[in-house]
């Protein structure tokens, strides 16, 4: 599947952001998917996760509370609902896909070598 995220933006703190993934070529329905990012100079890193049903969920203790990862799969779309935005969220985020069933996540779910499908990248950028 090829993966397209979109959504980015530039906020002021305390601000919200919607980042969508879509896929074309494929579904998701058989994927946990996630969303990592990665500022200048620093490495990719993991934001949130949700399992191929929608009904497991896992997140970066930084994002725990103000974020919420969420999928149509009607539209074969994930989305990453971003509230109390901070100038540390700035990053380029990323979605990705790994072909997996699990009803319930866990921790591996936080490595990037765990997915194998990766979208472009989307620029979030919140001043302060």
């Amino acid at each position: 599947v090829q993966l397209q995220a979109s959504g980015g933006g530039s906020v002021q703190a305390g601000g919200s952001l919607r980042l969508s993934c879509a896929t074309s070529g494929g579904t998701l329905n058989m994927h946990t998917m996630g969303w990592f990012r990665q500022a200048p100079g620093k490495e990719r890193q993991f934001v949130a996760a949700i399992n191929y049903s929608g009904e497991s969920t896992h997140y970066a203790d930084s994002v725990k509370g103000r974020f919420t990862i969420s999928r149509d799969s009607a539209k074969n779309t994930v989305i990453l609902q971003m509230n109390s935005l901070k100038p540390e969220d700035t990053a380029v985020y990323y979605c990705a896909a790994a072909h997996s069933t699990a009803r319930r996540l866990d921790i591996e779910v936080r490595y990037k070598s765990k997915y194998r499908q990766w979208g472009q990248g989307t620029q979030v950028t919140v001043s302060s």
